[in-house]
C-alpha cells in the first residue's frame, strides 16, 4: 500500500500484475479514500473508493469506478468525488436493488463466485466482456435489452472481419455466451432481474463452420523436413512434439521437465494445465524420447521449451509456421492435434485407445464408464501412431546414427 498523487503521469508507473503477486493499493494523497487497486496476477489495474459510512455501522465499503486503461485521472477522480459524498451522507453505493446491478459488478461476483474456475478461464470472461461490451460496463443490466444484444452481436463480429484475419463470427458468439453466463449468475442471486432476456438470440448465432485444417498426409514429409530446417531448435522441437503427441498448444508449450518420466516412460500433465481438467499420462513413443532426451542434453532450464516470455515458455510460433508455410504448407498449432488424430485414426486401434490418447471423454455411456485401458495397451497405441508418422512422413535416421534411448 502507498500514498501518492495520482495524475496522468503517476499513473503510467503503476504497473500490474504487481511483482509481490498479490492486490495492492495505491492511494491518492489529495482525495482520501480515492485510489487503484492492482492485481496480483494479471494487468488489470482499477480506480477505487473506500471511504466510511455515516450511518454509525464502521462499514467501510469498497466501491469501483472502472478500469483506469478506461477512465483517465480526472473523470475517475471526478466519479469519486460524487461517490464520496454519497458515502458520507450514509448511502452505501454497493446497496442496490438487484436489477440495478451494473454488468462490471455481475462480472465481479461472478468471478468471485466461481472459484474453481482456472485463472485462463477467468482471464477470458473479463477480457472479453472488457474488450467487446465495454460501453455496458456500468449499466444496469436491466437497461441492455433483447434488442441491444442481438445488434451487438453482429456488430462485433463485423469489427472483427473488418481485421482481415477472421470472420468475427466465433468472437462475437464467445462475447454473448460470457454475457450470458454472467447475466444468469446475477438472476439467481437477484430475484429483481429477469433471466437472460433474449430468446431470439438462439436462433441469431453466428454458424461457425468446423475447422478442418491439418496437414494432408501426401504433405507430411515437405512439412516434416521444413520444420527439422527451422533456425530455431526450440520452436523445431515444439512443433514436432504437437505432431508427434497431439497434444493441446499450451500443454505443451508449458511442459516442465518435472512433467518428464524418463524412468516411467511417460510425460505426466497434471490436471490443472488440461483443457478437460483432467490428469493426462502421454506414453513416451521413441520419436517423444529421442527428442526429450535431445533437448535435455542442452540444458536444465524449468521448461522443456524455454523462451524469452513472460510465462518463461514459447507461445504461439507464428514466426515459425511462417516460414513452414513457405514449403506450400499453412496450418496453424491445432492443426497438428487434427493431423495427430487423424494418423491415429488411420492405424486401426481402437477408439477408446483414440480418445484416451488425446485426452478426450471416454464418454457417459455404461459401458464406457467400465472401460480401463492399461498403460502397457495405451502406449502401444501411442507407438502404433509413431510408427505411422514415421512412414507418412518418410523420417529416416541419418546413416550410421544411433536412436537414443531407443523404442520403449
Amino acid at each position: 500500500m502507498s500514498t501518492i498523487k495520482l495524475n496522468a503521469k503517476t499513473i503510467q508507473k503503476i504497473k500490474a500484475p504487481d511483482p509481490s503477486g498479490k492486490q495492492v493499493l495505491h492511494w491518492d494523497k489529495d482525495l482520501r479514500g480515492f485510489g487503484i487497486l492492482c492485481s496480483g496476477v494479471t494487468n488489470a489495474r482499477t480506480w477505487v473508493v473506500q471511504a466510511p459510512l455515516r450511518d454509525g455501522s464502521g462499514r467501510r465499503p469498497r466501491v469501483s469506478i472502472g478500469p483506469v486503461n478506461v477512465l483517465d485521472a480526472d473523470e475517475a477522480r471526478s466519479r469519486a468525488e460524487k461517490v464520496i459524498a454519497a458515502m458520507l451522507l450514509g448511502r452505501n453505493p454497493k446497496e442496490k436493488n438487484g436489477a440495478d446491478t451494473t454488468l462490471r459488478e455481475a462480472l465481479d461476483l461472478y468471478l468471485a463466485g466461481n472459484s474453481d474456475l482456472r485463472e485462463k478461464s477467468r482471464e477470458g470472461y473479463r477480457g472479453t466482456i472488457e474488450r467487446w461490451l465495454s460501453e455496458w460496463l456500468d449499466k444496469p443490466l436491466r437497461t441492455i435489452t433483447d434488442e441491444a444484444i442481438v445488434v451487438r452481436l453482429q456488430e462485433i463480429r463485423e469489427e472483427v472481419a473488418a481485421g482481415g484475419r477472421y470472420s468475427g463470427a466465433a468472437t462475437a458468439n464467445m462475447a454473448m455466451r460470457a454475457l450470458r453466463a454472467v447475466w444468469n449468475d446475477a438472476a439467481l442471486r437477484d430475484k429483481a432481474l429477469t433471466p437472460w432476456p433474449t430468446k431470439r438470440l438462439s436462433k441469431k448465432w453466428h454458424q461457425v463452420p468446423r475447422r478442418e485444417g491439418m496437414v494432408k498426409f501426401d504433405d507430411l514429409p515437405k512439412f516434416h523436413a521444413a520444420v527439422l530446417g527451422l533456425p530455431n531448435p526450440i520452436q523445431r522441437d515444439y512443433l514436432l512434439t504437437l505432431l508427434y503427441t497431439g497434444m493441446r498448444r499450451g500443454e505443451a508449450a508449458s511442459l516442465t521437465w518435472c512433467d518428464v518420466d524418463f524412468a516411467g516412460r511417460v510425460v505426466r500433465l497434471p490436471a490443472a494445465r488440461t483443457k478437460s481438467g483432467r490428469r493426462f499420462d502421454v506414453p513416451m513413443t521413441d520419436l517423444m524420447r529421442d527428442l526429450l532426451v535431445a533437448r535435455r542434453a542442452l540444458g536444465k532450464e524449468k521448461f522443456v521449451f524455454p523462451a524469452d516470455s513472460a510465462s518463461g515458455h514459447v507461445e504461439e510460433p507464428r514466426f515459425a509456421l511462417e516460414l513452414v508455410a513457405a514449403s506450400g504448407v499453412k496450418i496453424s498449432s491445432h492443426d497438428l492435434r487434427r493431423t495427430y488424430i487423424s494418423v491415429a485414426a488411420s492405424t486401426g486401434i481402437s477408439p477408446m485407445a483414440l480418445k484416451a490418447l488425446v485426452n478426450h471423454s471416454l464418454g457417459n455411456d455404461v459401458t464406457a464408464g467400465y472401460v480401463q485401458i492399461a498403460p502397457d495397451q495405451l502406449r502401444a497405441a501411442a507407438q502404433s501412431v509413431a510408427d505411422r508418422i514415421r512412414e507418412l512422413a518418410k523420417i529416416v535416421a541419418p546413416e550410421g546414427a544411433e536412436r537414443i534411448g531407443g523404442r520403449p
